[in-house]
């Protein structure tokens, strides 16, 4: 049995503390400064969680934040990041203040996403360990976790499979077992850049093939569209692998991750109906991304959309519309606030 804390009282956070309570390990959650007042609803609740629509078990230990020195600081085997991306220096900040002089345990990402740092793409994992480093931590092991599996049906125990990503192999497979159950499905890979570059941008390419029904075809009717999309979606996830292949190489992954459980697996569940696909959609139906975003989704984050505006600069800085059509497509529509048009000459 390892002790576990998953900083981080959201969905995924939660979702995941059943696999490591079904695998006999102490599990506890501690949740963010910005958590209180949602973990004291959470247990006079009964441990009904909104974010996953059902209850989460009482063995699984809940704590608001004023325990998050304590808990840290107790002879912990896994830190688990349940946070949002926005919430990465924050909890550098709150880990570096723990761990200076004692030794940092394993950390594992639950949070996807890519940033920009001196005009350079920079991962998650990298942007943790060199906030950490900057710190004074010395000794740092970041793992993640990529590939399909929404909170709400790992809450429920449904079956699901990911990859455990760390650059040595060894830390990935121990814990891929730590956590396998007989629902949660549990590979292991060295490729971290080839998986979490695939977890990140697959939410632009989501985005991309929700938008097919307002693309599959000009002056038709609705229900044609409604009978006949998945022609056009399919045409859109073939395109989609084919850029994932080059973006991931270009960032020094490797081009066979993508076809996995973190590039097609999880554009496979994302684009089926998530908070990027649906933004897509309304972009498909000609609305401009600051009109969807205020009429329809005006207080939900769309993952792909933050993730646009962040490296839209740098993308079109490396690639061309030859070699990145959809994503380039998709990205400037948001970034420039304009229509969603593809050029589906340049598509291969």
């Amino acid at each position: 049995m390892s002790k576990i804390v998953i900083i981080g009282a959201g969905a995924m956070g939660s979702a995941f503390a059943l696999p490591c309570l079904d695998n006999n390990h102490d599990i506890n959650i501690v949740g963010t400064h910005l958590e209180n007042d949602f973990i004291d609803n959470l247990k006079k609740n009964e441990y009904f969680h909104p974010g996953l629509n059902t209850k989460i078990p009482k063995e699984i230990n809940v704590f608001r934040f004023e325990k998050f020195d304590e808990l840290l600081n107790s002879n912990v085997d896994l830190i688990v990041l349940g946070i949002s991306s926005k919430g990465i220096d924050w909890a550098a900040g709150q880990i570096s203040k723990l761990f200076k002089i004692k030794k940092l345990p394993k950390l594992l990402m639950l949070t996807k996403g890519l940033s920009i740092y001196k005009n350079n793409f920079e991962l998650l994992v990298d942007k943790l360990e060199r906030l950490l480093s900057e710190k004074g931590i010395k000794e740092i092991n970041i793992s993640a976790v990529g590939g399909p599996c929404l909170a709400a049906g790992l809450a429920n125990r449904v079956h699901s499979s990911v990859v455990i990503a760390n650059r040595d192999i060894n830390t990935a497979k121990k814990i891929a077992n730590m956590l396998n159950t007989n629902y949660y499905h549990t590979s292991y890979s060295d490729d971290l850049n080839g998986v979490e570059v695939s977890a990140a941008i697959k939410n632009i390419f989501s985005m991309a093939v929700g938008a097919a029904k307002g693309l599959c075809g000009k002056n038709i009717s609705n229900e044609v569209r409604e009978k006949n999309y998945l022609n056009t979606a399919s045409a859109l996830i073939k395109q989609s692998i084919f850029e994932m292949e080059i973006f991931v190489e270009h960032l020094k992954g490797k081009k066979e991750t993508v076809k996995g459980l973190a590039g097609l697996g999880d554009l496979y569940v994302s684009s089926g109906g998530g908070r990027n696909a649906k933004m897509g959609a309304y972009i498909g139906e000609g609305l401009t991304f600051s009109e969807a975003k205020k009429t329809k989704m005006e207080k939900v984050t769309v993952e792909g959309a933050d993730l646009a505006k962040e490296i839209a600069k740098k993308v079109n800085e490396d690639f061309n519309e030859k070699q990145l059509p959809l994503m380039l497509g998709m990205i400037n529509a948001i970034v420039e606030d304009k229509k969603l048009e593809l050029n589906w000459e340049a598509f291969r």
